[in-house]
C-alpha cells in the first residue's frame, strides 16, 4: 500500500487539526485496516483505542468514523464546542473517563472555555437543560416523554430548535453507546476495591427470562455459576451444539409471547457507587437503570417495534430533521448485523446475533410480535446474559473478572464484535424512544 500526504495542515489555537490523506494504491482488501488506521492517525494524530478493537471489524469501522466523523466535526446545527460537551455529559452518566477525557481535550481544541470543565454549574444554563433527557436516556429510556421534547422547545431565550435537539440526542445515544463498547472489551475498568464483590450487582429479572418456562437469573444462581463460568457450557462448542438443538426444537415449541410478569429475586442491597471526579458533570447522580418489568411507572406499557420501527419511522424522520444521518446510522445498524466472523458467521449465526440484539431491546422495553424469545434463553446461556446485561445497562460496574470469564474460548474478534452488537442495539433503542417522542410533539 502505498500513501501519499498532501495539504498537511497543524494549525495552532483553536483551529481544529486538518490532514487530508489520498490513497495512491492498494493492493489488496487485506490493507483495508492499514488504510482506515492511516485516517483515525490523520484525523487525530494518535490511533485511540477504540479504533484498535473495531480494527478488527474494517468494514464496521470505516461506518463508525464516517458517522462519528460527521456528528462532531461537519456541518450541523449545534456548535462544535457545544457538541464535545454533550459529549462529555452523555460519557459522564456511565463515568466514563475514557471518553471525557477525550472530548475535553477536543473540547478545548475548538475553542470551548475551560472554565466549563469545572462542571455542570459553570456551563451555559441552554446546556444544562439537557440534564433530564440526557439521564433519562442513558438509563431509563422508556421514560421519554413528548414532554421533555416540548420542554426544551419552548424555554424562552434558551430554547433549542428542533434541528439542535436532534442532533443533541443522536449525539448523547452515540455517547452513550459507545461508552458500553469502551467498558465493555476492557479499555477503561477501575481497580477492584477491597471489600467489594466481584460482580456488579444487577437487578435479577428481566421479561425475556420468563420465556419457555426459564427462572429468572438470581443472585444465588450467578454465583454458582460464575465458578464454572462459561467452560462447560458456553464455549464455541458447547454454543454450535445449542444452536443445532435449537433447529430442532423451533418446530415443536409453541410460539412463547414476552410477557411483563413473573416472580423474581429480591435485589441485594446495591454499595453506593465511588465518589470520581466525573460527579461534577452529573445531575441527580444517584439516578440508575431500573427493571423495566419491575418499574413502579405501570402506564408505560412495552414498546411494540411493529408500531414504531427504525426502518420505517425512525428513520425517514431523523434524516428529515438531520440531513444525511439516517443513511449513516442505517449502515451501521446493518453493518455490524451483517458481519460475518467465526461463530457469528457460521451458518445459525444470525440467529445468535438477533439473539443478543433482542435481549437488549427487551432490557429497555422493546419487543418483536414475530420473535421466540425462548431463543434468548437457549442460544445465551445466563454468564453470558450476566455480561450483556452489564455492559448494556450498567457499563461502569464492568468489572475485569466479568471480562476474562464470558466467552473465553472465542477470539478477539469475536468478542468484539458481540460487544459492536451491543453498543448498536443500544443506541437503536433510545433513538427509538426519542424519536418517537419527537414524533409525538410534531402531531399533537
Amino acid at each position: 500500500m502505498i500513501i501519499c500526504a498532501k495539504n498537511m495542515d497543524f494549525p495552532l489555537g483553536n483551529q481544529c487539526q486538518r490532514l487530508q490523506t489520498q490513497v495512491v494504491k492498494v493492493s489488496s482488501e487485506k490493507e483495508r485496516p492499514q488504510l482506515l488506521f492511516v485516517k483515525a492517525l490523520a484525523s487525530r494524530g494518535r490511533l485511540d483505542s477504540v479504533t484498535q478493537q473495531m480494527g478488527y471489524h474494517p468494514q464496521y469501522l470505516d461506518s463508525f468514523l464516517r458517522t462519528q466523523h460527521y456528528i462532531l466535526h461537519m456541518d450541523g446545527p449545534l456548535p462544535f464546542h457545544y457538541r464535545h460537551y454533550i459529549a462529555i455529559m452523555a460519557a459522564a452518566r456511565h463515568h466514563c473517563r475514557y471518553l471525557v477525557s477525550l472530548h475535553s481535550a477536543q473540547f478545548l481544541r475548538v475553542g470551548g472555555d475551560p472554565a466549563w470543565l469545572q462542571g455542570l454549574d459553570s456551563a451555559p444554563q441552554r446546556l444544562r437543560n439537557l440534564h433530564e433527557i440526557n439521564k433519562v436516556l442513558a438509563h431509563r429510556p422508556w421514560l421519554v416523554a413528548r414532554e421533555h421534547i416540548e420542554s426544551l422547545l419552548k424555554i424562552g431565550e434558551q430554547c433549542w430548535s428542533m434541528a439542535e435537539l436532534v442532533q443533541a440526542v443522536v449525539l448523547l445515544a452515540h455517547c452513550h453507546a459507545l461508552a458500553s463498547f469502551v467498558f465493555g472489551v476492557g479499555i477503561e475498568q477501575d481497580p477492584p476495591v477491597p471489600g467489594t464483590p466481584g460482580n456488579p450487582n444487577l437487578g435479577s429479572y428481566c421479561f425475556c427470562d420468563t420465556a419457555n418456562g426459564n427462572a429468572a437469573c438470581t443472585p444465588e444462581n450467578l454465583r454458582s455459576h460464575r465458578r464454572r463460568s462459561l467452560d462447560s457450557s458456553c464455549e464455541a462448542g458447547a454454543l454450535r451444539d445449542r444452536m443445532q438443538r435449537l433447529q430442532g426444537e423451533k418446530e415443536r415449541r409453541g410460539e412463547r409471547k414476552i410477557t411483563a410478569q413473573g416472580d423474581h429475586e429480591e435485589d441485594l442491597e446495591e454499595k453506593p457507587p465511588r465518589p470520581t471526579d466525573l460527579s461534577c458533570f452529573l445531575s441527580d447522580p444517584e439516578f440508575r437503570y431500573q427493571e423495566f418489568t419491575r418499574r413502579n411507572e405501570d402506564h408505560f406499557q412495552v414498546f411494540r417495534v411493529q408500531d414504531y420501527s427504525w426502518e420505517d419511522h425512525g428513520f425517514s424522520l431523523v434524516n428529515r430533521l438531520y440531513s444525511d444521518i439516517g443513511h449513516l446510522l442505517d449502515e451501521r445498524f446493518r453493518t455490524v448485523t451483517s458481519l460475518q466472523n467465526g461463530l457469528l458467521g457460521e451458518g445459525q449465526g444470525s440467529d445468535l446475533k438477533r439473539a443478543v440484539w433482542n435481549y437488549i431491546h427487551c432490557m429497555f422495553g422493546i419487543s418483536y410480535d414475530d420473535y421466540d424469545y425462548g431463543e434468548v434463553n437457549h442460544l445465551l446461556e445466563r454468564s453470558l446474559k450476566l455480561y450483556i446485561k452489564t455492559v448494556t445497562c450498567h457499563p461502569e460496574k464492568t468489572k475485569s473478572q466479568l471480562l476474562h470469564c464470558c466467552w473465553k474460548q472465542l477470539k478477539q474478534a469475536e468478542k468484539v464484535h458481540v460487544n459492536l452488537l451491543i453498543m448498536e442495539a443500544r443506541m437503536q433503542a433510545e433513538l427509538l424512544y426519542a424519536l418517537r417522542a419527537i414524533t409525538q410533539h410534531m402531531t399533537a
